[in-house]
């Protein structure tokens, strides 16, 4: 009997796809919430981890976003054009810069406290839901980077 060839895949049948479009619906209901801010997607991320941790290393900051410097040194440059943030050599290491709030970049926190619960409303996602999609996301992610490891 002939081998048949494997039917060729289908664009539904795509996990990464599955993702990759879900990204962009974030990006949707995301603009409008960050326009009020001034505020684009990376540069939220950014200082949401600024807010729970001030005054961090750029490597620091890279590693917790998952970015490379070539990529957040621009952000971290526009962010602090708008004066959200400074960077500053750090005294006890020259070769780090660290990355502090400024007074306005702290103020931006308390609005945009509001939107992860606007994007939940907007979502019909409800918590325990939100958390088992987080979980597995999560684990794929770790799935993911361990293997890539193995394989650089």
């Amino acid at each position: 009997m002939p081998a048949t060839d494997p039917p060729s895949p289908r664009l539904d049948d795509f996990l990464c796809f599955a993702v990759y479009s879900a990204g962009h619906a974030f990006n949707r209901l995301y603009r409008p919430l960050l326009d009020r801010l001034g505020l684009t997607y990376p540069q939220y991320l950014a200082m949401v981890a600024l807010w729970e941790a001030d005054g961090v290393t750029v490597g620091d900051l890279g590693r917790r976003l998952g970015l490379e410097s070539s990529t957040l040194t621009p952000l971290l440059k526009r962010l602090q054009a708008m004066d959200l943030v400074a960077r500053d050599r750090d005294p006890d290491d020259e070769r780090q810069v660290r990355i502090r709030l400024t007074p306005k970049g702290r103020a931006l926190e308390k609005p945009a406290c509001a939107v992860p619960a606007e994007l939940a409303a907007a979502s019909g996602i409800g918590p325990e839901e939100y958390g088992k999609i987080r979980a597995g996301l999560d684990a794929l992610r770790a799935a993911l980077d361990r293997a890539g490891s193995t394989n650089a």
